[in-house]
């Protein structure tokens, strides 16, 4: 039976971060008169996870599990076909397979918390090349297909995909790649935002804060990882 103790590893900033992501739903709620449920509990439910991810606490997967649920269906409906298969096919199996690989990574036997890893500098080298790479690769077939904005979508997609498998494998250059998509996609929604698309304000708050919070986690996962060895990094 699996155990879990001192399940509260938040602090003060962490519930910062959770209660205006919420006060910023209500008050968006409040000013447009539109009560979007199932929109601001997959808003909210994404902060706690990341939040989560950030303190290094396996919990953020149970929140994961119903963010990505949601906004697979929320972007269904609105059409946006490519988001919707990304988060239902990837993100959402992705959620279990992080939560069994995260408990063998426990800093101890009834922890919520992990020991995270981190890369040789050689390996980080690899990293952005491989991923400046694919960046590339998948903006040049977007834009084939008449993408608007071919390497702003190619670098939010890839770089996601690439951050969530470092995420789940528990090494703290994900972080980098998470800062690069929060500040793209802030200035992808700021401009939205200034072209009078709806609700997008609501969405530069929740970048905003997402952005927060990945720097926040990449400070605390320097301390949760530990300098690569050999021997970590043998898959």
């Amino acid at each position: 039976m699996i155990k879990f103790n001192k399940i509260n590893t938040l602090n003060s900033f962490d519930w910062f971060l959770i209660i205006g992501v919420i006060l910023s739903n209500i008050i968006h709620m409040l000013l447009t008169e539109s009560f979007d449920i199932a929109g601001s509990l997959a808003g909210i439910t994404g902060v706690i996870c990341v939040v989560l991810v950030a303190k290094g606490n396996i919990f953020n997967y149970l929140f994961g599990l119903v963010n990505v649920s949601l906004y697979a269906v929320i972007a269904y409906k609105a059409e946006l076909y490519g988001d919707a298969a990304l988060n239902a096919f990837y993100y959402l199996p992705m959620q279990f397979i992080g939560w069994v690989m995260w408990l063998k990574k426990r800093d101890g036997k009834e922890s919520v918390t992990i020991v995270g890893r981190r890369f040789k500098f050689s390996e980080r080298v690899l990293l952005m090349i491989i991923s400046i790479t694919l960046v590339l690769a998948v903006a040049f077939i977007l834009k084939k297909f008449g993408d608007p904005q071919p390497l702003k979508d190619s670098a939010t997609t890839v770089l996601s995909v690439i951050a969530m498998f470092l995420m789940v494998k528990a090494y703290m250059e994900q972080w980098v790649l998470w800062v690069t998509v929060n500040l793209i996609s802030i200035v992808m929604w700021s401009i939205a935002f200034i072209n009078g698309e709806e609700h997008s304000l609501l969405m530069v708050i929740m970048w905003v804060f997402y952005f927060a919070n990945s720097v926040n986690g990449w400070i605390n996962w320097n301390r949760l990882t530990k300098v690569p060895t050999q021997s970590q990094n043998t898959p």
